[in-house]
This record gives C-alpha cells, sequence and structure tokens, in this order.
C-alpha cells in the first residue's frame, strides 16, 4: 500500500473536489489518512486498475470501532453494535470508468471482507447537500437510489459532521454527514 499511497491520494482529491464534497485537500493530509486507516483493525482496501496500472478507483473499509470517534459516536449515542459494524470509508471512481459495474465489485468486495470477519452490518456515510445548493451541477444525481438497490437504508435520525475545506488553503468548514446501513 505504501508504494500507491501518491496515486490513491491524487484519486481522493480528483474525485473528492467535485460535488457533492468540493473537498480542497492536501496531498499529505491524503498520505497520512491512507496510512493511518490501513492500519485500524480488519482493514481493507480494493482499487482498480487500468491495463497499464494506472489506478483510477479504489474502495475502503475497517472495524468501526478504529475508525474517526467523529463517525463512531452517533452510532453508538444510537443503540448500534459498533463491534459488529463494519465501516465502508469511501469509494471513489474516476468519471471515465464509472458506469462499467465497478460500484458494485466495491461493494461486494468489501461485504465480502466484512462478511469473513463476522460482522453482522455495513455502513457508511454520505455528505448532505441541499437541492438547491449553488454548486450542484445540472446534470448531477445522487447515489441514493444505488445505495437503496445494494440494501442499504437511510438512518434519517443519525447524522454527524466532519469539517474539510472547500479551497485550496481555506479553513476547515463543517459538513453535515447521514448514514447508510445494511444488515447482513
Amino acid at each position: 500500500m505504501e508504494q500507491a499511497l501518491p496515486a490513491l491520494a491524487r484519486l481522493r482529491i480528483n474525485v473528492f473536489r467535485s460535488f457533492p464534497y468540493l473537498y480542497a485537500g492536501t496531498e499529505d493530509y491524503e498520505q497520512d489518512y491512507l496510512r493511518s486507516f490501513g492500519t485500524a483493525l480488519d482493514a481493507f482496501i480494493v482499487v482498480a486498475e487500468t491495463d497499464h496500472g494506472n489506478i483510477v478507483g479504489c474502495a475502503t473499509g475497517s472495524a468501526l470501532t478504529s475508525h474517526h470517534a467523529e463517525f463512531a459516536d452517533p452510532l453508538r449515542k444510537a443503540g448500534f453494535n459498533l463491534a459488529s459494524t463494519f465501516y465502508f470509508g469511501e469509494s471513489v471512481l474516476l468519471p471515465a470508468y464509472r458506469g462499467r459495474g465497478l460500484g458494485h465489485a466495491f461493494f461486494d468486495a468489501r461485504e465480502a471482507h466484512a462478511i469473513s470477519r463476522g460482522y453482522t452490518s455495513a455502513c457508511f456515510c454520505a455528505v448532505d447537500r441541499p437541492p438547491g445548493h449553488p454548486q450542484r451541477p445540472p446534470a448531477y444525481r445522487p447515489l441514493d437510489a444505488f445505495w437503496t438497490k445494494r440494501g442499504y437504508n437511510l438512518l434519517p435520525d443519525t447524522t454527524c459532521t466532519f469539517d474539510w475545506p472547500e479551497s485550496e488553503g481555506g479553513p476547515p468548514v463543517s459538513h453535515l454527514m447521514h448514514y447508510w446501513l445494511r444488515r447482513f
């Protein structure tokens, strides 16, 4: 993984720069984040590469108990068993490679990993942007239908906030995140 960190960091910045995340992170932060994520309990990463070895997508996961407290605490307060819940960190894919089944492959791989480790559910967070957000592209389609089709349910009363910059060198901005959960 260490060898792939620079490419993975650039990929995350590239994909998350777009709506709805509007993320303006740095490669150093991303590499530190991924390095830390890789040491979490039951950590998992799957990548999609071109025939030439260029990384065009990745998805991560780990034990929820090993992740940021910002993500775990709201679920704990809502009564979820964190020890049996696997956390999906992110699933990012360059636009040119979307619509080819890779998103499903990412979910399949993470779900299989979670089940093989004895987890009985999986969850992830997604940023919540209002429909009238000024930077929302006209052709933007949220992934809610994809997630629902995969068996994930929105937990409308369970949210968290996470901070990241939206402009290069800018201050961190607080973002509302909603949880999605699936029981196996």
